[in-house]
């Protein structure tokens, strides 16, 4: 374990909360788009906490982020305000993106979050040329790319992760593995499943990682961002994890038993880090309800501020479409 990594009994509280503001923000999102407050598409991050959490943690303010279209979590955990994304989803002027990108497009410039993509692997090369041009300016910032297992079998994710591996750029891949895909099983999709494995045949420096286990990411990740900045190359990091919810809000989830999800969900990252916390007297009886209070209020403001944003209005609807014809 990295020596950057002080483990306390504050910090493990702050993790916490912030796997449960993504968890609770989450649910109510799911609600929120059975009353048809939320349209379009619904990718939830439930079950997946730890990695949004423990990455985000290793990071440092100038790094980049670049998420994939479930990137409601990493949103939150890299510090977009609840109100902005939820706003956006909404469809809302006052949405991170101005209402325009809704659930699977969030983009907030201050906290260098460059957004989710719709396209599957459509992030990677992105990512791969912010570290480009990271290297090319000499800043000292690394790119951090989070996506699917599903993404291993895009044409982007070999053309990226060789392009950083010729061009030994600063980029931290994260995939966040989570064995299903859109709905096909990693090993009826793939014939090598070892994805880190993968990485290495590029020359790349990988790591497997608990993904359930907020500590135990952020410590991967610290390792990983120790490297990049020393050896200047990228390195992959694969998340071992488990989305609770199905692919999208359309999942019939035909592809799995119930029995295997509440495996799952009984080493949860929320449950998990609670149980440990409790086992050695670190969270007080009354703490966890103090947090889910707080965790509900932050909601509840953000369902407020959502709700009461104006709609772009109709004449301006082709703004930000075309470009401006020149006279």
């Amino acid at each position: 374990m990295t020596s950057r990594l002080h483990i306390n009994r504050a910090h493990l509280l702050q993790q916490l909360k912030q796997m449960l503001r993504i968890r609770r923000f989450e649910e109510k999102c799911a609600e929120l788009y059975a009353l048809e407050k939320i349209r379009g598409f619904l990718h939830l991050y439930i079950g997946e906490e730890a990695i949004a959490v423990g990455i985000m943690s290793a990071l440092s303010r100038d790094d980049q982020v670049v998420a994939t279209y479930r990137e409601h979590g990493h949103a939150l955990a890299r510090g977009v305000s609840m109100g902005s994304i939820l706003a956006e989803m909404y469809g809302r002027t006052a949405g991170c993106s101005r209402g325009r990108g809704g659930s699977m497009h969030l983009f907030d410039r201050a906290t260098h979050f460059y957004g989710g993509n719709a396209i599957v692997g459509g992030g990677l090369p992105l990512a791969t040329g912010l570290a480009m041009a990271n290297k090319q300016m000499q800043r000292t910032a690394l790119t951090a790319c989070f996506f699917g297992e599903g993404a291993v079998a895009e044409g982007e994710f070999h053309e990226s992760l060789n392009l950083a591996a010729l061009w030994q750029l600063p980029v931290l891949f994260i995939c966040e593995n989570n064995r299903y895909a859109m709905g096909t099983a990693l090993a009826l999709s793939e014939s090598e499943t070892n994805i880190a494995q993968k990485a290495r045949s590029y020359g790349i420096a990988a790591a497997q990682v608990d993904g359930m286990n907020v500590v135990n990411v952020e410590a991967a990740a610290l390792e990983a961002c120790d490297y990049i900045h020393k050896e200047l190359k990228p390195y992959f990091l694969e998340c071992q994890t488990y989305r609770f919810r199905g692919h999208s809000s359309f999942d019939s989830q035909l592809y799995r038993e119930k029995e295997e999800i509440a495996l799952w969900e009984e080493k949860g990252p929320v449950t998990q880090l609670v149980q440990w916390m409790r086992n050695n007297s670190h969270l007080l009886d009354n703490e966890l309800d103090e947090l889910e209070k707080d965790v509900e209020q932050e909601i509840q403001a953000a369902v407020q501020f959502a709700e009461a944003g104006a709609w772009e209005p109709i004449e301006d609807l082709a703004r930000d479409v075309y470009s401006p014809q020149r006279k």
